[in-house]
């Protein structure tokens, strides 16, 4: 499921690895842009069967385009609105096994068939969210969502409000 470098070949490891390694490319960097950016790179690079991977930051009530790796992508979300703006409505990280079957769905890449958004708080404030996405359904389990939430839980230390 991996990309087999560095990491181990547990998930749940594999996870705590990246979050580790993500915790120390980011350490000494303030700027918020240039973080997400590497996040974004280090995600893409660890994830296996996904075909999108980046960034969307709150702007009043919307969700604008950030860092991301992928074919270019919607660049503005209303908060409630598909996957993304639900997510961020809710506060609270949303797998979707089969985008298709998600009301109200957004479709930015047609091959997309999952997706896990997870936001971006910090001390309760909504910054905005994590997506990723899949060319496989169900591709994203359990054990992806609690992992990306540790991972941004640590990018989260390195982000301004």
């Amino acid at each position: 499921m991996f990309v087999s470098f560095p990491y181990s070949t547990d998930q749940k490891v594999a996870y705590e690895q990246l979050a580790e390694q993500l915790d120390a490319l980011l350490s000494g960097e303030s700027n918020t842009y240039a973080n997400l950016s590497n996040a974004a790179a280090l995600l893409n690079q660890f994830l296996e069967r996904i075909n999108w991977v980046g960034f969307y930051l709150r702007d009043g009530d919307e969700l604008v385009l950030g860092p991301f790796q992928g074919l270019p992508a919607c660049v503005r979300i209303p908060l409630g609105k598909g996957v993304c703006g639900t997510a961020a409505a809710q506060k609270e990280t949303i797998l979707v096994p089969d985008v298709h079957a998600f009301p109200g769905h957004i479709a930015c890449d047609a091959a997309s068939r999952s997706e896990i958004v997870v936001p971006i708080l910090k001390n309760g404030k909504l910054l905005g969210v994590l997506d990723i996405d899949s060319p496989e359904l169900d591709r994203f389990s359990a054990v992806d969502q609690e992992g990306l939430e540790h991972v941004v839980h640590t990018l989260v230390a390195h982000l301004d409000n």
